[in-house]
């Protein structure tokens, strides 16, 4: 890092602003316009503290006009917030598109098991389901479990499942069939359980994409601190 101890001052004011972006989705459900703005508009100083070139500044542009032709479409289908289209693009401006990739994997891990969990509290109980309200129940326990164990192999960089622990499930598996069978059965676990719990939502939940982004934008930060601590 070319930029040194003012490189480090530039990660910390974006973490800072990360935290900020994360705390008002909590609060209001909205992320301010002047800190997507001012995001955006400190990347280039980021890009001369980074000692990028004319080409890597060209990727940066294009990877955030991509995000925000992408983001606008899910903002047009209902799935994303407009606070979330803003930072998420002002963001493209900050990360390599590898780093960027790992962002919007961790986002979407994030995101996806906090909608599940939220979804499972705003069902609407009825008489006579309960079997069904205790499947749902089980199929998002089972869902943030899931996204909680992808998000810490990716934070501590191990494999999600350990090897001998496959070979184990491996000998009481042995046919091709079998595993097949196990796959499409847990598949439908979870969609039966997904169904349910759509099904009986009281409201229209807002995704909490904007700690998602934040969140996912907190780790990959952290990557590069570590990185570059490394290198220097």
């Amino acid at each position: 890092m070319q930029g040194g101890y003012f490189s480090y001052a530039l990660l910390a004011a974006l973490a800072t602003a990360l935290l900020y972006a994360a705390y008002t989705d909590v609060k209001r459900r909205e992320i301010d316009n002047w800190l997507n703005a001012a995001i955006a508009l400190c990347a280039p100083v980021w890009w001369y503290s980074a000692g990028y070139g004319w080409a890597d500044v060209g990727f940066q542009l294009g990877l955030a006009v991509l995000t925000f032709i992408v983001t606008c479409f899910l903002f047009a289908m209902r799935q994303m917030g407009g606070g979330d289209v803003k930072l998420l693009t002002a963001l493209a401006f900050w990360f390599s598109p590898a780093a960027f990739v790992q962002l919007i994997v961790m986002m979407g891990v994030i995101g996806g098991g906090a909608s599940v969990a939220m979804a499972f509290f705003n069902m609407r109980r009825v008489p006579g389901e309960v079997v069904r309200d205790v499947l749902a129940g089980v199929t998002a326990i089972a869902w943030v479990w899931c996204a909680c164990l992808f998000v810490y192999a990716m934070a501590t960089r191990q494999p999600l499942v350990d090897p001998e622990t496959l070979a184990t499930v491996g000998s009481f598996l042995p046919q091709p069939w079998t595993i097949a069978l196990a796959i499409v059965a847990v598949l439908a676990f979870f969609a039966f359980g997904f169904r349910h719990m759509l099904r009986r939502q009281k409201s229209r939940l807002p995704i909490p994409y904007g700690v998602a982004i934040s969140l996912a934008g907190l780790w990959v930060l952290s990557e590069q601190a570590y990185s570059a601590a490394l290198l220097s």
